[in-house]
């Protein structure tokens, strides 16, 4: 069971975030890894566009797509990792559980600088969806990927962002009978809300494929320019509708998209576009969810009822 109401903005109360603050700003990085073949004939869904688009079977390697993509591992996230340093800015990284285990000098480089990880699915081409109508199997993902997520992180992660965003009915519930605070798969909102589950209550907290250098980027071909222009009018939008209640603006990003060269300059102006701001928070994921779970009665009461 998955419910949440439908609660029209001007129907809410308003919100601040725990500092006053009008808009919290988040940057996802997606650390993704996915398998070169699959023992199977039928075309092997990566997760994400293909740079290529005739898919191919399986077990058949696919190395355009795939090798495509690694750049993100071998280079591009390396290039964000300085931007970031460079401006003092953290992450929210969303991991699969193999990136622990094959590229774990991707997930320790975030962890050394103290930014969040979220479970997200084992391995980036195996769909919650696959197991749409088998609950039991979906389970075993989820707490393969959390038996992993714990070993190299030490603690059970908190947050879940499912591989391509594709879950089922019973994710939300099984995530919280795992004890997970937020669930990122449903993105319908500025801000977050309650979901209701058979297992009880879990934060939703959208992610968003619109603000997300894949939509941006990959398919709609912005230029370096326009990404970074279309970032600052998100945020100068956001940043006034704040002014009246908290908002959240999440920025997607693949290090394989974000991460080239000739795009960096669009995340570095933008990055000091935003700071240059007053009332901006920059949390982790948890920090929100935290408060809101506490909170949520004050922001539309009855939420849970």
């Amino acid at each position: 069971m998955l419910e949440y109401d439908y609660v029209p903005l001007p129907k809410r109360n308003p919100i601040r975030w725990p500092g006053g603050e009008g808009l919290a700003v988040i940057f996802t990085f997606n650390l993704e890894t996915w398998d070169l073949t699959k023992d199977t004939d039928k075309p092997y869904y990566a997760g994400g566009p293909a740079i290529l688009p005739d898919t191919l079977p399986g077990n058949t390697p696919d190395f355009p797509n795939f090798t495509w993509r690694e750049y993100g591992q071998r280079v591009g996230i390396w290039r964000l990792y300085d931007l970031f340093d460079e401006m003092n800015i953290q992450a929210s990284c969303t991991t699969n559980a193999v990136t622990f285990q094959r590229r774990g000098e991707m997930t320790n480089a975030a962890l050394d600088r103290g930014w969040e990880l979220l479970a997200h699915n084992f391995e980036q081409g195996e769909l919650l969806t696959n197991f749409a109508h088998d609950e039991a199997a979906e389970r075993d993902v989820i707490l393969r990927s959390i038996a992993v997520y714990e070993d190299h992180v030490g603690r059970r992660p908190v947050g879940w962002l499912s591989s391509s965003l594709r879950s089922t009915l019973n994710t939300a519930g099984i995530l919280a009978s795992e004890g997970f605070k937020f669930y990122c798969d449903i993105m319908n909102d500025d801000q977050p809300f309650m979901i209701r589950t058979g297992h009880g209550p879990i934060v939703g907290l959208p992610y968003s494929n619109v603000i997300n250098d894949f939509t941006m980027v990959a398919r709609q071909s912005l230029t370096t320019d326009q990404f970074r222009d279309q970032l600052i009018e998100e945020f100068d939008a956001l940043y006034a509708d704040g002014k009246k209640t908290a908002r959240i603006m999440n920025i997607g990003l693949h290090p394989h998209v974000s991460g080239r060269a000739h795009r960096i300059r669009a995340l570095r102006e933008f990055i000091a576009h935003a700071k240059a701001h007053d009332g901006v928070w920059w949390p982790k994921r948890e920090e929100i969810a935290t408060w809101y779970a506490a909170n949520h009665e004050a922001h539309f009461p009855g939420q849970l009822g």
